[in-house]
């Protein structure tokens, strides 16, 4: 039944007014003990405690891309997807020991902030403006619209209702500032959590009972069983599904540029940890990596639960949209299916993952805009109340604009989870890049950082388009080109989009160093950061949970490869 009971409902609604209600609570007693000055909205600067850290990181990075995207691709693809999650794990460990101490120690606050610290204001000006467009056109839209179409195809509703009913949604908590959706995610983790493993315990025990067992433990037992090639970490070429993760690239290759560039020079994720100490910070962001060791099994095994119940005969109707069957249907076909009470809970917690990343997201845009747009090039004698104000308005403003454009984004065209990722990845190789010289190469210059900028960009162009008047087939040797078919029905040899994303990062990376030996011999100076080693030495305690996570990665990958 596409449609909530009164008892869904009402979990619901206990769902929003405990959020509502603490949230509320949390922003009083924070008026009530400062001034709302400007750091203290936008990074609840000292006051998030290590697990509170660790929730919002994973409240805001979990979201529809996640729960409706994730699953389609597990629908699609299966558990190999789960490398995203799984990488993301390890790489927080590389964050928290190396990114983190760099920024807390030079007092960075804003990812265009390091950018004029440690190159210039044209460098960070150009970046601001880029990441502005980029959260609001890409992911602002592909969380509301999936978030929208999830939610309306759960209750009935309208989807543009559903859509601008999220963005009021988020935007209630947002105002409140830095601190509060800090410990609103806290309550949203929660929800999120209990509410994703209800709906993977419901979708096991049907695949069980589908096959004349009974439990979840014998569900998953049936799926591996049934459908063992979607139990695989790593594809060979002959898998249809190699372009998306091309074989061993999601372990040595683009994967870790992913990761690396949106858990360490993301203003939407670092923020969290930024108004930390730094063992604070490091235990929030050790929660957060044992978290993403959990989230397939909330966001991934549904799918494939899904895969298997539809060779079996199960949703063979509301699979389909206009005839073709669409990936990104899974969950919410699955949340459809749940028994009244408990389909409120996993719809509160799909609620939770899309307001609580909405809410980040904006609180982002809101900090990029007011603190390196408007402080510096508007508004320069901006008192800290007139800052917290034009935040508020640039949240307004920026939901708005996702709300409008979200429906021309061609977002369900593409699975919901890959479209985030490709596009993002457009620049992400040269912003990485510019950032990992940044912080550890002092010699790196602001001319080779402009390069990596605009020259990253350009090349991500390229590369995507190459195929159309170059033949690659010299690649397919090598495992970095693979045949795809097109939609004229023209086979090309295209480059998956995560081997692009290594080919412009090595690119980037030498034209940096170029550059700056360049601009070094001319007397060009940089602006080098305080570094020292003793900056990265970890606690007894963060090393032995860092181990103890790298320890499951291995064998995860070893079981499943």
């Amino acid at each position: 039944m596409h449609s909530l009971q009164t008892t869904d409902y009402l979990v619901f609604l206990v769902y929003f007014l405990v959020v509502a209600g603490y949230g509320y609570w949390v922003y009083a007693r924070k008026q009530k003990a400062s001034v709302s000055a400007s750091h203290d909205y936008f990074l609840a600067e000292g006051s998030l405690t290590w697990w509170a850290i660790g929730a919002s990181l994973i409240a805001s990075n979990i979201s529809a891309e996640q729960f409706i995207g994730m699953s389609g691709n597990g629908f699609k693809m299966g558990l190999a997807i789960s490398t995203y999650e799984w990488m993301a794990a390890a790489t927080l460990m590389i964050v928290a020991i190396f990114f983190i101490p760099v920024y807390l120690k030079n007092k960075i606050y804003t990812m265009p902030q390091f950018l004029h610290q440690r190159y210039n204001s044209t460098v960070a000006m150009i970046m601001a403006v880029f990441w502005l467009l980029l959260y609001v056109v890409v992911n602002l839209t592909s969380i509301l619209y999936l978030g929208a179409l999830a939610i309306s195809s759960i209750s009935g509703l309208n989807l543009y209702l559903c859509m601008y009913g999220l963005a009021i949604f988020a935007i209630i908590i947002t105002l409140g500032g830095m601190k509060v959706i800090g410990y609103t995610d806290v309550i949203q983790v929660f929800f999120l959590i209990l509410g994703g493993l209800v709906t993977t315990y419901i979708a096991l025990t049907m695949v069980a009972d589908h096959y004349h067992t009974s439990g979840a433990i014998n569900g998953l037992k049936m799926m591996m069983e049934k459908s063992d090639d979607h139990f695989h970490m790593i594809f060979q070429k002959d898998n249809s599904n190699f372009p998306s993760l091309p074989g061993l690239t999601v372990l040595i290759g683009g994967m870790w540029i992913v990761n690396l560039n949106y858990w360490g020079c993301n203003q939407y994720i670092t923020q969290r940890a930024l108004g930390a100490d730094i063992k604070t910070a490091r235990s929030g962001i050790l929660f957060a990596a044992f978290l993403k060791l959990l989230m397939p099994i909330i966001v991934v095994l549904p799918g494939i639960a899904a895969y298997v119940l539809y060779q079996e005969g199960y949703f063979q109707n509301e699979m389909m949209v206009n005839g073709e069957l669409v990936q990104d249907k899974a969950y919410p076909v699955l949340l459809n299916l749940l028994p009244v009470g408990l389909k409120g809970l996993s719809f509160a917690a799909l609620t939770a993952a899309i307001v609580a990343s909405l809410a980040g997201k904006a609180n982002s845009i809101s900090t990029i805009f007011t603190l390196d747009i408007y402080k510096k090039k508007i508004n320069t004698t901006a008192s800290e109340q007139q800052l917290v104000k034009i935040g508020k308005i640039a949240i307004w403003i920026s939901m708005l604009l996702a709300c409008i454009l979200s429906p021309f984004m061609g977002i369900d065209k593409k699975g919901g989870f890959e479209f985030i990722q490709e596009y993002t990845g457009f620049v992400s190789p040269g912003i990485f890049a510019m950032f990992i010289l940044g912080f550890f190469w002092k010699k790196t210059s602001s001319n080779a950082a402009l390069f990596a900028t605009i020259g990253g960009f350009g090349l991500s162009i390229l590369f995507k388009f190459m195929p159309s008047f170059t033949n690659l087939s010299f690649l397919e040797p090598l495992g970095f080109a693979t045949l795809v078919k097109q939609k004229t029905g023209e086979l090309l040899y295209e480059i998956p989009f995560l081997d692009r994303m290594g080919f412009v990062f090595l690119i980037c990376i030498i034209g940096m160093y170029i550059i700056s030996i360049l601009d070094h011999k001319k007397g060009v100076k940089s602006k080098g950061l305080e570094v020292d080693a003793a900056m990265f030495k970890a606690s007894p305690s963060f090393i032995v949970g860092a181990l103890l996570v790298f320890g499951i990665l291995t064998a995860l990958y070893t079981f499943f490869w």
